[in-house]
């Protein structure tokens, strides 16, 4: 499995969100695309779907802009990647019907990578990410004398 451009780019523009949500003012499209150098027509597109999903919520106005629409901590990474892709498995299967042993095996192996995939998707969310974005970032400073 790969981490598709729009996965990353949307999760890119969550964390973003998320470093500002305590402060409860939306940020604008262009502020997020700027800082996290996404294309500005793509990111309305992405929000514009997590809005719909119940991710993000906007604000019209003149301090408009995106906010998360739930608490960082309760937003996981399956939310995400349902909302974007409009299923309930990041990997999807292969629906035919199984004719030998062989194709048996593959088939429960490959729903034993969806569930376990499921599983870790489900345990992370937004708010983990930032922290893990914090930690890296406390470990790079550097100090001059």
């Amino acid at each position: 499995m790969e981490l598709s451009c729009k996965t990353e780019y949307t999760l890119l523009a969550l964390l973003e969100l998320t470093g500002h949500y305590n402060e409860g003012e939306p940020l604008q499209i262009r502020q997020i695309a700027a800082q996290q150098h996404i294309p500005d027509r793509y990111l309305e597109q992405l929000l514009a779907t997590l809005r719909r999903g119940n991710i993000v919520r906007s604000q019209r106005g003149a301090k408009g802009g995106y906010i998360l629409a739930r608490e960082p901590w309760t937003i996981t990474l399956l939310d995400v990647i349902n909302c974007l892709d409009g299923s309930t498995a990041p990997v999807s299967g292969n629906q035919k019907t199984v004719t030998t042993e062989e194709s048996a095996i593959v088939q429960e192996t490959w729903q034993e990578v969806r569930d376990r995939t499921n599983d870790i998707l489900r345990d992370y969310t937004l708010q983990d990410l930032w922290e893990k974005l914090n930690n890296r970032q406390q470990l790079n400073i550097m100090y001059y004398i």
